[in-house]
């Protein structure tokens, strides 16, 4: 889940009490996100309790992890074993997945200036696994946060499909972009039209979202889970997938421009992806999520796509 952080319970709150009713007397929360809150229930399951998603989009969530599933991986991802509704909420039971964030929301620790092998190498595996994951109907089917309809809706490729999302994101609170980003009106149309020049790439999976929580590690420093696949998944570009790891991975940090530098050249040099297509995407993704968090200098996130707009 995007911003999730994990939490200690203080004290059985009503869903402690209703796992505990269900079978599970030792369920105890372990984090909170915008998609909700997850349990440990006993070991090898959670359950994360939703907010605001209904079942029918929940059901694509579902096929998408099965989709993923079926491929080899050298980590584990999300695994839906069961879904209910209580009182109008969806909750799911779902595998748990073992090691530790890379890094957590609110730990205090800061990335070094120079990225350590560790985590670059962490970050290489885990962009050619996905690549490595076809694209499938149930990706294309999905709806990028902040949009009315699913990405891929009468297009036929993804770099054609983001171009006219890009067009209805900047055009949702443009008055409140363009107060911050110079010739905004000019910076869409070229986004849009070097986006539409770009050429056809074969399609894999794309999380979207990979930040330092997402990613979770073993004591040797493998990756062994990547989860909270939704935010901003669809089948796509691995470069895409590259590119916004590279920026989103230290977004906010005293060295992330340095850091987003580094990833970038990286990615170029070990994965085969030009840098400019890597800028590109970036605008392209600074575009479409803008608005998700808040529409003025107030918000973190819309201060950082303005700056990178610019």
């Amino acid at each position: 889940m995007p911003g999730m952080t994990e939490t200690d319970a203080h004290g059985p709150d009503r869903w402690v009490q209703y796992f505990a009713r269900r079978g599970y007397p030792g369920a105890r929360r372990l984090a909170s996100g915008m998609e909700g809150t997850v349990y440990r229930l006993r070991e090898g399951t959670v359950a994360k309790v939703w907010a605001g998603r209904a079942p029918e989009d929940f059901d694509l969530t579902r096929r998408l992890y099965a989709d993923i599933a079926r491929h080899p991986l050298p980590f584990g991802t999300p695994r839906i074993l069961d879904a209910e509704e209580y009182g109008g909420v969806l909750v799911s039971y779902e595998r748990e997945l073992g090691g530790r964030p890379l890094r957590s929301d609110g730990d205090g620790r800061r990335p070094a200036r120079d990225l350590p092998r560790r985590e670059t190498d962490a970050l290489l595996t885990v962009l050619r696994a996905l690549a490595s994951v076809p694209g499938s109907d149930v990706m294309r089917r999905l709806v990028i946060q902040g949009d009315d309809r699913p990405l891929w809706q009468g297009h036929s490729r993804f770099c054609d499909a983001l171009a006219a999302l890009v067009e209805r994101a900047a055009g949702r609170n443009r008055d409140a972009l363009a107060a911050h980003v110079p010739q905004l009106a000019d910076v869409v149309s070229r986004t849009v039209a070097s986006l539409r020049a770009l050429p056809d790439r074969p399609e894999s999976v794309v999380h979207g979202d990979l930040v330092p929580p997402n990613i979770h590690l073993d004591e040797a420093g493998h990756p062994v889970a990547v989860l909270d696949f939704g935010f901003c998944t669809t089948a796509g570009d691995p470069a895409f997938e590259a590119a916004v790891t590279a920026a989103v991975w230290d977004m906010y940090g005293p060295d992330a421009a340095h850091h987003t530098t580094e990833l970038t050249r990286l990615f170029a040099r070990e994965l085969g992806h030009a840098e400019e297509v890597l800028d590109l995407y970036r605008k392209a993704y600074a575009l479409i999520t803008y608005d998700l968090f808040g529409t003025g200098p107030h918000d973190g996130h819309f201060r950082w796509c303005a700056a990178l707009l610019r």
